[in-house]
């Protein structure tokens, strides 16, 4: 049998295959009113396409867990009750079509209030729905972007609890496993990194303190996900910066750290935290950092980075590099990626029954 297409269990919740959905922002919801950050129906849409077309996990896209979290003003969101319902009809489908609904909780940190990228993806002020970014230091990303606001501690401390407010408002809304945003720059990865992080108090400095902040809301979440429910955390395995970053090695020393808290598994990509730096893109290329957090640690992972060959994938699982691979472009071009790779490689996949012609 086809190693990408053998169920996967994490806890009590079992994936019915490796061919998943990594979070991938459509900058399609209200900027404002009450629908503000809101799925509607073109996530309804996208989502729905992909689980029909036999992915068998999803994870929604990057979720505020504040206003002041989302990248843009145009971002979903998790903060209130209204969010909640709207996402129960993306769920309860979902499930129907046995995909396992999974959310990534975020907060865009010195990144946050940047129009669609489409637009050019600059930063918006409020003339634009935008507002003042936050960060662990008053240093603003590149080039035209606002110096953040430097969060106190008691900040802080607020943001760890909107983690956990947003935990509870995902399981109440229907989803199964929950994902940690923190990679790509944003704020938990900003505190991680040296390169963002220039702190002088029990935030910053050493390693220890560095990863405080990010350990704090894994807690949080773990406190309130269920125990018989997956939580995952998204990290940027290097900030491809020679000196003064977050690096490979880091990554493996927390890996070791996020299991002791309760993390059931690592979504492992790299960058997003620098600027202009040199990232060696081609097929695979951040496959390797997935597959030595999974060598050296006893920490599950998913391998993502331009797969997209169905032959390429199973070797990824079936090597042993990852437990599971994240396609995102591909599925965006494909919404059936996983049909045809089950085809192509001899695996099963759900098929609804409207589109039993096609098998």
């Amino acid at each position: 049998m086809s190693a990408l297409f053998e169920p996967y269990a994490l806890r009590e919740v079992t994936i019915p295959n490796r061919v998943w959905m990594p979070p991938m922002c459509q900058y399609s919801a209200a900027p404002e009113g009450p629908d503000t950050g809101a799925p509607n129906d073109w996530h309804f849409a996208h989502y729905g396409a992909r689980a029909a077309g036999g992915t068998g996990l999803i994870v929604v896209e990057a979720t505020g867990v504040s206003p002041e979290g989302r990248i843009s003003p145009w971002d979903l969101g998790i903060w209130n009750d209204t969010q909640v319902e709207a996402f129960r009809r993306i769920t309860r489908f979902l499930v129907s079509q046995g995909t396992v609904p999974a959310i990534q909780l975020a907060h865009a940190g010195r990144k946050a209030s940047t129009d669609r990228p489409w637009k050019g993806g600059a930063p918006v002020g409020p003339d634009s729905y935008g507002w003042q970014p936050v960060a662990p230091s008053a240093i603003p990303f590149a080039d035209g972007h606002p110096v953040p606001t430097e969060l106190t501690v008691d900040g802080i401390l607020e943001v760890v609890g909107q983690f956990a407010d947003a935990a509870r408002r995902a399981l109440a809304a229907g989803f199964e496993i929950a994902e940690i945003h923190g990679a790509h720059g944003y704020l938990i990865n900003e505190f991680l990194s040296p390169h963002s992080n220039h702190r002088t108090d029990e935030y910053g400095g050493s390693y220890e303190n560095r990863t405080r902040f990010a350990l704090q809301v894994v807690d949080a979440v773990r406190a309130v996900w269920p125990q018989d429910k997956p939580l995952f955390f998204r990290i940027s395995a290097t900030d491809w910066l020679e000196k003064d970053g977050w690096t490979a090695d880091d990554t493996v020393r927390f890996a070791a750290d996020l299991k002791a808290h309760g993390i059931d598994l690592l979504d492992v990509s790299t960058g997003g935290n620098a600027s202009g730096v040199h990232i060696p893109v081609g097929p695979g290329y951040q496959v390797p950092f997935a597959a030595r957090v999974k060598a050296e640690t006893s920490l599950p992972v998913a391998a993502v980075g331009l797969i997209t060959e169905a032959e390429q994938a199973e070797k990824i699982v079936a090597n042993d590099e990852a437990d599971a691979v994240l396609l995102g472009r591909e599925l965006l071009r494909n919404p059936s990626w996983a049909r045809h790779a089950a085809r192509e490689l001899g695996g099963d996949v759900h098929v609804p029954d409207q589109y039993h012609r096609s098998v």
